[in-house]
């Protein structure tokens, strides 16, 4: 475009004509040059779909970004406790999982992420009142709390709190057998052996004919060494439930410590022709017979676990005896390395 065209006649003055061509290009510049948008902070969307893809170092990353640019936006501290709770990391949990909390004591997602990870960073009396408030909130609250809420009680040795947390998670009435049934059961599996045992009984007082209730109490008398106590509870339990393959499986453990290995062969038969998914009969069936001398058939018994679970040591080892018995020294040191290869990867203080 020339300067006629623009209208303006021959300037005279160098100077005033550089300004003209300075600012005339200053503006055709503005006008071709390509606009760029400011960044944008991410979304909680987007940092949703990071968290349930696993990827929760960037969704952090991405939520400090909005801590930087925005530290007043809404939730913040609750985003942070969610994602350092799914993420494993309880201790940075709690701290914006509290946060959280004061900021809007009614978040109830962040009270039970609270108790819960408070829990999991062995803090079982902290836990108790977060997860308490829960329940009273919904009475149909989650599964996974009530039960770690009957855990936190157990392991402060509140049992008959512990029974009622377990009594709501079943749905059965507190002061029931069941519950009495369900706590000692808990109790067993955490390792209150005294307590199980009085729960135990406390429910076959209240239905001596309750399924189940007995059978605890002989696996309980069958890991004390108890082995009488342990017989007259399991026959009591398959006189109320014929059908029960572990019971049939447990009296037979309980008859080969006594050396009674035709009763046991017969039972474990039982609990085989009951329940063929279980590897436990197998593997006691595999050392009956080797002890009655039925090294063929215990290997058969063995294989058979071990095609069902092949990285359990216990029936590789057996096997190895088994095949040593009968002078195939490479099977046996075969399946005898194999064992010791298993149990050192489950126990690494195995490990040379």
């Amino acid at each position: 475009m020339s300067l006629r065209q623009l209208g303006l006649r021959a300037c005279t003055s160098p100077l005033l004509l550089a300004l003209f061509l300075f600012f005339f290009q200053t503006s055709a510049a503005a006008q071709t040059a390509p606009v760029v948008a400011p960044p944008t902070a991410p979304s909680y969307d987007q940092i949703h779909r990071l968290t349930e893809q696993g990827k929760f170092d960037e969704a952090l990353s991405a939520l400090d970004e909005i801590s930087k640019s925005n530290p007043n936006t809404k939730n913040l501290t609750h985003e942070f406790g969610v994602i350092y709770y799914r993420k494993g990391d309880y201790l940075n949990a709690v701290t914006s999982l509290q946060r959280a909390i004061s900021e809007n004591p009614s978040d109830t997602e962040a009270t039970q992420l609270m108790g819960l990870s408070l829990y999991l960073s062995g803090k079982p009396a902290d836990a108790i009142p977060y997860l308490e408030k829960v329940q009273s909130w919904y009475p149909s609250s989650s599964v996974d709390a009530s039960y770690i809420l009957g855990v936190a009680y157990i392991q402060t040795k509140n049992y008959s709190n512990a029974r009622v947390a377990f009594a709501k998670m079943f749905q059965v009435p507190p002061d029931s057998a069941a519950a009495y049934l369900f706590t000692a059961r808990l109790l067993l599996r955490l390792d209150f052996g005294p307590i199980a045992e009085d729960y135990g009984k406390k429910a076959v007082e209240l239905d001596p004919k309750l399924p189940l209730a007995h059978q605890l109490l002989g696996e309980l008398y069958l890991y004390q060494s108890k082995i009488p106590e342990a017989i007259t509870q399991l026959e009591q339990e398959l006189a109320i439930n014929p059908g029960n393959p572990v019971a049939y499986y447990k009296l037979a453990d309980a008859y080969s410590r006594l050396q009674k290995f035709d009763e046991a062969e017969k039972l474990l038969q039982r609990s085989i022709w009951l329940d063929a998914t279980s590897t436990g009969p197998y593997i006691l069936l595999g050392k009956v017979l080797q002890k009655k001398g039925e090294t063929q058939l215990a290997i058969r018994a063995l294989q058979r676990a071990i095609s069902m679970d092949p990285n359990n040591n216990l029936p590789h080892h057996l096997l190895g005896l088994a095949y040593r018995d009968l002078g195939r020294t490479e099977d046996a040191e075969r399946e005898l390395k194999l064992a010791e290869q298993l149990q050192s990867r489950e126990d690494p203080k195995l490990k040379p």
